[in-house]
């Protein structure tokens, strides 16, 4: 079938995108679902700092690829195998496809299954193959999704069956925003009620990681980012400290009302000076938990001294540790039952054509979640 899309071309276009115009919106070919695959046709899909970081070559990608990951939308066909969806079915889609098979999928770590890892790095869907094609060419997926089109085919194990009353563009958040954010917070911290938290980059992923914190009952919750706006809505949202990482003395300002700093630190700007005001802001005993990917290369030093003698602990998270099916679940849940407002991040909605303007806005800073909207 022919479908409109947004295309990359090429990474390192240099903004204002509105003028480079890195995402080309294209009519490409896509192949009816193989064994294992659904052909979905989109509702909306978020603008992420994980497409953003394609585009600019801070995450190399194959190219030409049909960017999106963040995604929600109702089955449109099954192919062969498939037998636990229905035309309708509304899902909502997830960027790292689990197997069910290899050694991490067997441990119950879906996030780090290894061969979708594996076809995420190729632009490839999990069983290997490609269902974009443009002028007879095959165009390569992203992340198994390739949201920014009418329609996408994808392996059944990137979706997840969700509520039908839920709206599809808020739905659209649950897939990364939500599950990476507040998973962060409840699966790889496993914060507790009465804990101190504090939060580093309040774009969509962190400002979920501060929607989590208070629904597991943090007793402080602090947030840190170089936006004033961003910190005003951080306030809004529930925050008990909000502090300007433009201050030079902005850790010890943190140190200073948490009284030597917080249990849980949560770095979500994918920079190593985030990171290093994240590890600076954790009490003696505590965790730095990272979320942000930086660019390959970016790396930060830790005193080694300092990590035993205070019993440190630093961890990575990827994607919120999460099992998808049992967390999106759970958080649709919470949000029905207004204990995880994440629709007050949804900043704009847009059209496919608006794409590169509103990542002009993601890349200044001046958005939380844009949705494009089919």
């Amino acid at each position: 079938m022919r479908i409109k899309a947004a295309v990359l071309n090429a990474m390192g276009a240099k903004p204002p995108y509105a003028g480079s115009k890195p995402l080309a919106i294209e009519e490409v070919d896509l192949d009816p679902p193989g064994a294992g695959e659904v052909l979905v046709k989109i509702a909306a899909a978020g603008l992420c700092h994980s497409d953003l970081s394609v585009i600019n070559g801070d995450r190399p990608r194959p190219t030409p690829m049909v960017l999106g990951h963040e995604a929600a939308g109702t089955v449109e066909a099954l192919g062969p195998g498939v037998d636990d969806l229905k035309k309708g079915d509304h899902v909502a889609m997830v960027f790292v496809p689990s197997c069910g098979h290899c050694l991490p999928c067997a441990e119950g770590r879906p996030a780090l299954c290894e061969p979708g890892a594996a076809a995420n790095t190729a632009g490839a869907l999990l069983s290997g193959q490609r269902r974009l094609m443009r002028g007879g060419q095959p165009l390569n997926h992203h992340l198994g999704v390739s949201a920014f089109a009418e329609y996408a085919t994808v392996s059944r194990r990137s979706l997840i069956k969700i509520d039908p009353e839920l709206p599809l563009d808020e739905a659209a958040l649950f897939g990364c925003a939500v599950l990476t954010g507040v998973g962060a917070v409840v699966n790889t911290a496993k914060v507790g009620p009465g804990a101190t938290v504090a939060v580093i980059g309040l774009g969509g992923v962190g400002l979920n990681s501060l929607l989590g914190a208070l629904a597991a009952g943090a007793r402080q919750v602090v947030a840190i980012d170089l936006a004033d706006d961003k910190l005003a809505l951080a306030r809004q949202l529930g925050a008990t400290h909000t502090f300007s990482a433009k201050d030079a003395d902005c850790a010890e300002q943190v140190r200073a009302a948490t009284t030597g700093g917080v249990e849980f630190a949560f770095e979500m700007a994918g920079s190593a000076k985030a990171m290093e005001l994240a590890y600076k802001v954790t009490r003696r005993g505590g965790t730095t938990v990272t979320a942000g990917l930086p660019p390959p290369n970016a790396s930060f030093a830790v005193p080694h001294v300092n990590l035993v003698a205070e019993e440190r602990t630093i961890k990575g998270s990827y994607i919120g540790t999460a099992v998808p099916l049992r967390d999106i679940t759970r958080y649709i849940a919470l949000y029905r039952q207004g204990r995880l407002p994440v629709d007050r991040l949804m900043s704009d909605r847009l059209r496919l054509e608006e794409i590169n303007r509103g990542f002009d806005r993601l890349n200044e800073g001046k958005a939380i979640r844009q949705i494009v909207l089919f």
